[in-house]
């Protein structure tokens, strides 16, 4: 994807903002504009449209996720298969405004993908994108674990993951105990994987 000036930057920053406020069906092209500071002409002329904007915006919470959760100390050692990927996961799971806005907007953009059918398949590419990742990190833990097994065992740990965000900023969990519920499920796939 080209470099986004710093305007459509800031125009994608607060669409997630709001879609993490007030969720989808609220987002307002008006408040939008309103929130990053620029005339609603500016956000039809980056991005055409609401869908347009809907879209762009998830790319951009995906890209920001793998930002922070792929993000080292380039002095500190390289981690272990292992460390990398639990480090993947539990990075998910931090109790920052980057994240919480990151997951709620993600979770919003889930849910209503139910009803608004263009979102669909791009959600569905970006969870593809995203289960083929922690597969990857899965297989250099278990190099010789077949691929299929370790696509299910990534769509599981994504999927357990979404549901324990939701949870946790839902007020339904603490982030630490989501944390732990996340490395037992990455100790029982990785047994998994061993038995296979």
């Amino acid at each position: 994807m080209p470099a986004m000036s710093s305007r459509s930057t800031r125009i994608l920053e607060a669409a997630a903002r709001v879609i993490a406020r007030r969720g989808v069906r609220g987002l307002r092209v008006e408040e939008l504009a309103a929130e990053a500071g620029v005339s609603t002409a500016l956000v039809y002329y980056h991005f055409k449209d609401r869908t347009g904007v809907l879209r762009r915006t998830l790319e951009f919470i995906s890209d920001r996720a793998e930002s922070y959760t792929t993000d080292r100390d380039p002095d500190a050692p390289p981690p272990t298969p292992r460390e990398e990927l639990e480090e993947a996961l539990l990075l998910e799971l931090q109790d920052t405004v980057e994240v919480r806005e990151n997951s709620a907007a993600w979770g919003e953009l889930r849910a209503s993908a139910v009803f608004e059918e263009a979102l669909r398949e791009d959600l569905a590419r970006a969870t593809l994108v995203w289960v083929q990742e922690v597969a990857a990190l899965l297989g250099r833990v278990h190099p010789l674990a077949p691929a299929s097994a370790l696509a299910a065992a990534a769509e599981r740990l994504t999927a357990l993951l979404e549901g324990l965000s939701m949870r946790w900023l839902s007020g339904g969990v603490r982030v630490e105990h989501a944390r732990e519920l996340v490395r037992g499920a990455i100790d029982a796939e990785l047994a998994g994987l061993r038995c296979d």
